[in-house]
């Protein structure tokens, strides 16, 4: 069920693979999309299976995530009802207990962030279009209003630069913005490293970066990758909580 599992202070977090959930084939097992060609019910009862292992009792904040660099607290307006619209947003925040934070992704980079102390949450999803327009600064600018200042973040499986082959321009593109995205495919080709770039602009905020098992989706049979199987992908999640 998960890739990587850790207790840090009062912050529980995880990112999933895709064991222990009821999707069949070509999905199995643990796909927790909210969108796609999987069987509604399995992915709804797979993020069921999942609370009921990570945070039993929990409320699940979740997103509608759509590419940019909206950063939306739990309850911004107001408790969401069962049923509502998810936020289309790509980070979420809070300072409360009893709240997991959820984001998704299938070679994407999904970035957890904690500061114990002040007990200040997110969680942000971070593609190619994330990393230009800046989504994980303007979440750690966004948990600081809450509070924060010792911010932590774990950086989650997702895409590697030897496998992201990208058109040379979107490739200069994206550097221009973020140097240090700059890659290389294993076949020699231009790329981009999202997750490095992820964690340039992480480190350039002021906050400690640690590895959250940020092995390759596409060579990682037990984790989703679009890259690798398209349409055919489920996706994985980055789940962080604080304790009651």
């Amino acid at each position: 069920m998960y890739s990587f599992r850790t207790t840090h202070g009062p912050v529980d977090l995880a990112f999933t693979d895709r064991y222990g959930g009821v999707s069949a084939a070509p999905f199995a097992e643990l796909n927790l999309a909210i969108e796609g060609h999987d069987d509604p019910a399995a992915t709804r009862r797979n993020v069921e299976v999942l609370m009921a292992d990570f945070a039993p009792g929990d409320r699940l904040a979740d997103l509608h995530q759509v590419h940019g660099c909206t950063v939306v607290g739990v309850d911004d307006d107001g408790p969401r009802q069962p049923g509502t619209p998810r936020p289309r947003a790509d980070a979420i925040v809070t300072a409360e207990a009893g709240v997991t934070l959820m984001v998704r992704a299938a070679d994407c980079v999904p970035v957890l962030l904690a500061d114990p102390e002040a007990g200040v949450l997110g969680a942000a999803h971070a593609g190619r279009p994330g990393l230009a327009v800046g989504v994980v600064t303007a979440t750690v600018a966004r948990m600081r209003r809450l509070g924060a200042h010792d911010v932590t973040a774990w950086i989650g499986p997702h895409v590697c630069g030897g496998c992201y082959e990208v058109p040379e321009a979107l490739q200069e593109e994206v550097a221009a913005i973020e140097p240090s995205s700059r890659a290389t495919t294993t076949w020699g080709t231009p790329a981009l490293d999202i997750g490095a770039g992820v964690r340039a602009q992480l480190e350039r905020a002021g906050v400690t970066v640690l590895d959250g098992a940020t092995r390759c989706t596409r060579e990682s049979p037990d984790l989703y990758s679009f890259r690798r199987d398209g349409v055919r992908a489920g996706r994985l999640a980055g789940v962080v909580r604080r304790s009651p």
